[in-house]
């Protein structure tokens, strides 16, 4: 009877990204002493999509699947932000087109006509 090994990985590459999710940490805990502005908020994003890879690729391990189920499941998600990003132009577009067209409303009701 054949025995089933399972792959086996080094625990330095565990070492390694804990050493580097916490020094992204420190990273993304600094930028509260940034003014506000797109600087700090693209730095916010961008250490926080760093630290989600990392998270992904080797704590749930995949970096060692194959490459049809890794695209399988990280594909759609990036389609999903582009629709999110398209429907956020066409919700700006609608609006700034309303302003254009009807202007700010002035309309204030009128109390209605009490009747006995």
């Amino acid at each position: 009877m054949a025995s089933a090994e399972g792959q086996q990985h080094p625990l330095t590459i565990y070492w390694y990204m804990w050493i580097a999710l916490f020094v992204l940490s420190g990273f993304s805990y600094a930028t509260d002493f940034m003014d506000q502005g797109y600087l700090r908020w693209s730095l916010i994003v961008t250490l926080m999509l760093l630290k989600a890879c990392g998270i992904i690729f080797i704590f749930m391990h995949m970096g060692w699947e194959r490459r049809a189920l890794k695209l399988a499941i990280l594909v759609p998600p990036v389609f999903i932000c582009v629709l999110i990003w398209l429907m956020a132009i066409e919700a700006d577009h609608t609006w700034l087109t309303r302003i254009e067209f009807f202007g700010e409303s002035t309309f204030v009701p009128e109390a209605m006509p009490h009747h006995d």
